[in-house]
């Protein structure tokens, strides 16, 4: 994604406490009763009673975009902050001597608080560090009031029937009451005159919204011109007031029979379907507080599409956006679920970037003199083209339908009226720009390093091998409780959320790893995963689930290193037959006039970083268990090549992919060449390496002295670009000043296996021991977490990075694709860090 410079800066309003000031003050909306307070506390506590103030965590936060971000949102677990949720209460949040604004929240809505939010400004292009204290009276400030979700529903009156709807019923006098929780009864439709304003809402301080709590299950808007929140205004006095302008603001948009403001249906191929007969609806208030408000929508038997389904929708709303983000979960699939907004007349359609990255959000949205005042009104909703199958048109809804992955989709939906309050936007072209802002919040977050006093304490430990084994054993073990096991043929990738192909991580790499450390521990669960995972995928006639040949994708002979492995194991001859299979594909995948493998036949004349580790380590491995040898010069030949065509020799780094062709988008149109040196990518070939010369005969120096010299250069180079205050590399590997980019634990922990190993095997002198130690350590320091259950996670991993089909291998792209945590791309490499240091430290 390109970065957006040309914006108009947005500049963050200063919303933070001084402890000092704090005596005696309760920081509350004007004009909120107790429903709109934030529900925790009634006032703030005098500062100076404050006695004991522990900082249990650290975040530096850091901002990628050319703009600032005022009031950005970001959530941290309890779990990753190191404390029980039972101690949460006495939390509070600081920048230096300020209170940042923050709040506890409950993210499952299984009633428990499981972490806190805060929102802080953020510069454009800067760093701010916020400290987690445990601090009695600073827990219990209370901020102005910026969010709300509530429910409201008439008692003391009676049902009688409805004057305009026949065999329907209304409810006739009576008061409004809030409530958390509410199904309404069968005989319930819309204009019942029961449910103040027809349904929950949810607001923040830019725009409020109400979603039908009937058969139409539209969503509305209410557009604010005021700040301070409203919703416990509307409608009191009935249906009719909110459509006309209040001093608050007014009912904005006609819905009809439409998705309205950005509701969710199903699209038959000709027209779209709202979610309509359910036989129960059930609103749940979940977060009513001062910067994050949410409400659960649980559908009950909801007929969609011929299916019989159950839907939860999780809709929140945080300080200083616009953005309603939903959460949808469904109890069976549904492949053309559409999200929406209402079609109006002498409206402009309006379409986000298409050529991007599956990950990377956009949007469809529309613009025009379309609100109830006949004034501006801008609407969109904002989704993953990843989900997307199509963008569709009916006669009152503008959608696109998406492919819920794993029965679960996330979207956003977000309105903007030319009467709101302050600076509004008031043009098609500022609607734009805004969104284009909007997408690139959402696609790079801030960029979190998390520091805990838990982690930091266990990190202490002085370094020895059995203490490297025991923190590849606390990753592993946490990774089997969590997601391990479910990796077999048929059940369930977490991560892509799909059911496991034979995938180069999931089922090569990780499986390779616990085999490797139950080595080095003998402990049987560790053993297991190789054959419960690797080997669940080849049946008895040595035919392999979800692999096809015929595609000549280098990845998927990755996993033939452990289908070698576990035949070592068990001599089993299915295994043997599908390890000849993957043989036989690098019989007859494609090559570059030179001889380098494509990376896929898809990815036509294409070397990439990745395809070396992919290939050459089994072939070495299958040629020197089975045929003597013979292709080993082939693989010599493909680290040549690499070298040849990837090598910067300016700097000794890598780039990521080369195109013989020199057609693609991403090619450098005179060398072919990508344009970034990617961390991982460089950490492949350096695993790829030192892996394959254990097949290598070290007396044949034709073969392997071209590989240890290539050891030696690549070690070299990597010592010049490590980050010397934490001994780790960074995403983009040269420029670490760059906005956004930061230190990445899977090539870090790639880097620090293949120093431990090339010194344990004697392809680097000795006096690289301790880059190999210093690795480990900065490893440990940065990137593992310690929770209170005593697992632990891998944390700051690039969930995934390529070249083509959108993904433009700029510097930008690098930064648009995910960072996650616990992906086997990133651990597998962990527990082989930790394995190979206690091999070196164990060394005589």
């Amino acid at each position: 994604m390109n970065k957006t410079k040309q914006f108009v800066q947005i500049f963050p309003h200063s919303y933070f406490i001084s402890r000092g000031v704090l005596t005696g003050l309760t920081l509350l909306a004007a004009g909120c009763g107790n429903d709109t307070r934030d529900s925790t506390t009634e006032a703030a506590a005098p500062a100076q009673q404050s006695t004991a103030v522990s900082a249990i965590a650290s975040a530096e936060l850091s901002n990628y975009s050319a703009f600032a971000r005022p009031q950005e949102s970001v959530y941290f677990s309890y779990a990753d902050l190191g404390v029980e949720a039972n101690a949460a209460d006495k939390l509070a949040v600081t920048l230096g001597s300020s209170v940042v604004p923050f709040q506890a929240i409950d993210t499952d809505s299984d009633g428990q608080n499981n972490g806190i939010v805060v929102a802080i400004d953020l510069k454009a292009e800067g760093k701010t560090s916020i400290e987690f204290v445990e601090d009695a009276a600073l827990s219990k400030m209370v901020f102005t009031k910026q969010t709300q979700a509530e429910i409201s529903h008439k008692e003391g009156g009676e049902w009688k029937p409805h004057t305009k709807t026949e065999g329907f019923q209304e409810y006739v006098g009576g008061s409004f009451k809030n409530v958390s929780k509410l199904t309404p009864p069968d005989h319930y439709t819309d204009h019942s005159n029961w449910i103040r304003y027809e349904g929950p809402g949810i607001e923040s301080d830019k725009v409020g919204y109400r979603i039908y709590l009937d058969w139409r299950n539209g969503y509305d808007i209410f557009g604010k011109s005021v700040a301070k929140p409203v919703l416990q205004e509307v409608g009191q006095d009935g249906y009719e007031s909110y459509h006309h302008k209040q001093a608050w603001g007014m009912d904005i948009l006609k819905v009809g029979s439409s998705l309205g403001a950005g509701g969710f249906g199903f699209w038959d191929g000709k027209k779209i379907h709202n979610i309509g007969k359910s036989k129960s609806r059930t609103a749940t208030i979940t977060n009513n507080g001062s910067i994050y408000s949410s409400v659960k929508i649980n559908y009950l038997q909801t007929e969609v599409g011929g299916k019989m389904l159950d839907i939860t929708s999780n809709l929140s709303m945080v300080a200083g956006s616009r953005l309603v983000h939903n959460q949808i979960k469904l109890s069976d699939s549904l492949p053309n679920l559409a999200i929406g907004i209402v079609k109006h007349k002498n409206t402009e359609f309006l379409q986000g970037p298409t050529n991007i990255p599956g990950d990377t959000f956009t949007y469809i949205g529309s613009w025009g003199k379309q609100s109830l005042n006949d004034d501006h009104l801008g609407m969109a909703v904002i989704y993953r083209p990843r989900n997307m199958n199509e963008i569709v048109n009916d006669p009152k809804s503008y959608a696109v339908t998406l492919r819920p992955r794993g029965e679960e989709m996330e979207y956003y939906f977000v309105a903007a009226w030319e009467g709101e309050h302050g600076t509004g936007i008031t043009s098609k072209e500022a609607f734009v720009a805004y969104l284009e802002q909007e997408i690139e919040k959402l696609t790079i977050p801030a960029r979190v390093r998390l520091k805990t006093a838990l982690s930091q304490q266990a990190a202490q430990k002085p370094l020895t091998a059995a203490q490297a084994i025991a923190w590849s054993s606390k990753l592993a073990d946490a990774e089997l409780a969590r997601k391990t096991l479910k990796y077999h043929a048929g059940g369930w990738d977490t991560h892509r959320k799909r059911t496991p192909r034979f995938e180069y991580d999931i089922v090569g790499l990780n499986p390779v790893a616990y085999s490797e450390l139950a080595k080095e521990t003998g402990n049987p669960a560790y053993a297991s995963v190789l054959y419960k995972v690797t080997g669940s995928f080849i049946n008895e006639k040595g035919e392999i689930a979800a692999y096809k040949q015929s595609n000549y994708n280098i990845d998927s002979v990755a996993p033939g290193r452990a289908v070698l492995e576990l035949f070592k194991q068990t001599n089993e001859g299915r295994l043997k037959i599908a390890a000849d299979t993957l043989r036989e594909q690098l019989h007859h995948h494609p090559k570059t006039s030179e001889g380098a493998y494509w990376h896929k036949k898809r990815y036509p004349h294409q070397l990439w970083l990745d395809g070396v580790y992919m290939g050459m380590p089994f072939l070495a491995q299958h040629s020197s268990m089975f045929d003597d040898g013979s292709a080993l010069e082939e693989v010599v030949n493909e680290f040549n090549l690499t070298r040849k065509y990837l090598r910067d020799p300016k700097t000794g780094l890598y780039y990521h992919g080369w195109d013989e062709a020199k057609q693609q988008d991403w090619a450098n149109p005179e060398t072919g060449l990508s344009a970034e040196f990617w961390g991982r990518g460089m950490g492949w070939l350096a695993m790829a390496v030192v892996d394959t010369l254990d097949y290598i005969p070290a007396d044949n120096h034709e073969l392997s002295a071209p590989l240890v010299a290539l050891v030696v250069e690549i070690a070299d180079t990597l010592v010049k670009y490590q980050d010397q205050e934490t001994k780790t590399w960074w995403q983009i590997m040269d420029k670490p000043s760059a906005p956004g980019n930061y230190r990445e634990s899977s090539a870090s922990a790639m880097y620090t296996y293949f120093f431990a190993k090339a010194v344990r095997n004697g392809y680097l002198d000795e006096s690289y021991t301790q880059v190999a130690l210093d690795s480990y350590q900065g490893l440990i320091n940065e990137f593992a977490r310690v929770h209170p259950d005593g697992t632990m996670s891998m944390t700051n991993q690039c969930y995934v990075a390529g070249l083509g089909f959108g993904r433009s291998g700029s510097y930008d792209y690098y930064m648009s694709e995910i960072v996650s945590n616990n992906d086997p791309k990133g651990n597998a490499p962990f527990i082989l860090s930790g394995v190979e240091i206690s091999r070196l430290l164990s060394k005589p």
